[in-house]
């Protein structure tokens, strides 16, 4: 019933009150220009009258002196006091839309600078948001959730992901990234929508199904995890090597440690990886190279001007 109301209150626009105020305006003052000239009265007491009968106060002192008069006090009631009367409900209906919007958390206010934006509550999605929201980054939830299940620094974005007019109120082509979550068949319907409404946002997909991956980064969604390659891959490598997962959770699970995506640097382009490996201070674990991540060890490759390394690097105190 709320959201219903919400929905047609959230239809009344604010061109709609200027319409009538001018319409008002104009039966005031032109109600006024006809009393003064019937009434003999200057243009000011007749407009204070005008105002008074329109306002419904009626205090009296000016009244109506002849048959023209009462015809002309008869048109602006009949005109200017449905008007004020329609303006005054527009604007009641349009405070019980923001109290409406707050109270079953339907107002969302973005951030002024840039910003992520999470699509989905899949399973993983809580800790992504605590991590972000502990790294103080900008974040925007779109789901259909309860706001207390969430962090109070998120954004929250109350509605169906996979809705291209809930996307929309993301604005995600002012985003600095995206990351797509959910059921696979929800997460392409929002990758596609993204992708036509943001062409130039990078977008991250977690997927269930290599398939589905597959197929994301064949709609330019390149940056694309599926959790049962990753699983499968993890638990095959911890057979190999015991403690290959607990050293893999220890690089993205510490609250010391960061792994930061940096630009080359434009003088080493043309030189080998291992060279920049030895140069940086910080441990440099690969290089994004034409778009595919390589660790350097069984190919050292040329840095081009658009390579990026990954970096562990210790993450800077937080200000208390």
């Amino acid at each position: 019933m709320f959201a219903v109301l919400a929905i047609l209150l959230d239809r009344v626009r604010r061109h709609q009150v200027a319409t009538l105020l001018v319409l008002a305006g104009a039966a005031v003052l032109a109600g006024a220009a006809l009393f003064a000239l019937t009434q003999h009265l200057s243009f000011g007491t007749a407009l204070y009258w005008a105002v008074t009968t329109a306002t419904t106060v009626g205090y009296g002192d000016v009244t109506p002196h002849n048959a023209a008069g009462r015809v002309i006090a008869v048109g602006l009631m009949l005109t200017a006091i449905p008007l004020f009367g329609a303006i005054f409900a527009l604007l009641a209906g349009l405070a019980a839309l923001v109290q409406i919007r707050r109270l079953f958390s339907m107002e969302h206010r973005l951030p002024t600078g840039a910003y992520s934006i999470v699509y989905g509550m899949g399973s993983a999605v809580p800790r992504i948001l605590e991590e972000m929201a502990a790294d103080g980054s900008p974040v925007v939830l779109v789901a259909d959730v309860d706001p207390a299940t969430i962090p109070p620094s998120v954004r929250l974005i109350a509605g169906d992901p996979t809705n291209e007019g809930v996307i929309r109120k993301s604005r995600p082509e002012r985003a600095a990234h995206a990351l797509v979550t959910g059921a696979d068949g929800d997460v392409l319907v929002t990758a596609v929508a993204l992708r036509s409404l943001a062409p130039d946002l990078p977008i991250s997909a977690l997927t269930q199904s290599a398939k589905v991956a597959q197929a994301l980064r064949e709609l330019g969604v390149s940056h694309t995890l599926s959790a049962d390659e990753l699983v499968a891959h993890t638990m095959a490598k911890s057979l190999e090597t015991p403690h290959a997962a607990d050293l893999m959770l220890r690089l993205v699970d510490s609250s010391a440690y960061r792994i930061e995506e940096v630009p080359a640097d434009p003088s080493e382009a043309g030189r080998p990886f291992s060279e920049a490996r030895a140069r940086r201070s910080g441990i440099v674990l690969g290089l994004v190279h034409e778009g595919r991540v390589t660790l350097g060890v069984d190919e050292d490759p040329l840095l081009g001007p658009a390579d990026r390394l990954l970096i562990l690097d210790r993450r800077a105190p937080r200000a208390t």
